[in-house]
């Protein structure tokens, strides 16, 4: 059957179908399976934590830049970061930025459980004075914001100038559930659509918004 230009062609996810995705990516390990159950447990809270294939995803791009340099806002239980690190090339560090103690007290117990905890920098402090105080170099390869909603713009704006040319900026949650395409969209869905249009006219990147899990932009440093 033959398509027009401009018709949707993404799949819609049924069951079946997501079950298809999800056994085409790298199976989890004992770690990634133990940590789900463990952030499952924490009730409501767990729909934070990205689902597997987004983190087979990152685990991928970090070893396609080669990223020795990573910067992530918003930890949460750690499964993302734990991605991450696993894409890290040889002497590589992950930076991970949070304000609980709770929930990445269960990141840092898999991290040690799955051996990377040597290549993992936790700062348990706001964000932004955390960025601010990295220094101005732009030497970081790659960059995860999943966090406020709210504070996306003001970390993009700190973390740019930091990423290396040719570096990637991940930003999660781009959908907001769809609501950042509605026009009228008020509290989170609001910031995540002024987001998205901020990124949008950056010209110091390109980049693209893909329906990955609730939506992930992947932009690069020119």
């Amino acid at each position: 059957m033959s398509r027009q230009p401009d018709e949707v062609k993404t799949v819609p996810l049924t069951p079946e179908v997501y079950g298809y995705l999800v056994a085409q990516a790298e199976p989890q390990s004992p770690v990634q399976r133990r940590l789900v159950e463990r952030t499952r447990a924490l009730g409501g809270p767990a729909e934070m934590q990205i689902p597997h294939e987004q983190g087979v995803l990152l685990t991928l791009l970090a070893r396609l830049t080669g990223a020795r340099r990573i910067v992530e806002v918003g930890t949460f239980t750690g499964y993302s970061t734990l991605a991450l690190a696993a894409g890290l090339a040889p002497g590589g560090q992950v930076l991970t930025c949070d304000v609980s103690p709770e929930w990445t007290a269960i990141a840092q117990e898999a991290w040690k459980e799955a051996g990377v905890a040597d290549r993992i920098e936790l700062k348990l402090a706001p964000a932004l004075e955390t960025l601010r105080a990295l220094p101005a170099e732009p030497v970081i390869d790659l960059v995860f914001l999943d966090a406020d909603k709210t504070g996306y713009q003001s970390y993009w704006e700190e973390l740019v100038p930091r990423v290396r040319p040719g570096g990637l900026l991940l930003a999660d949650n781009v959908l907001y559930g769809g609501e950042a395409a509605d026009p009228g969209a008020k509290g989170n869905g609001l910031a995540i659509r002024e987001f998205n249009a901020r990124v949008r006219a950056d010209d110091r990147v390109e980049s693209v918004l893909l329906p990955v899990a609730d939506g992930l932009t992947v932009a690069r440093k020119r």
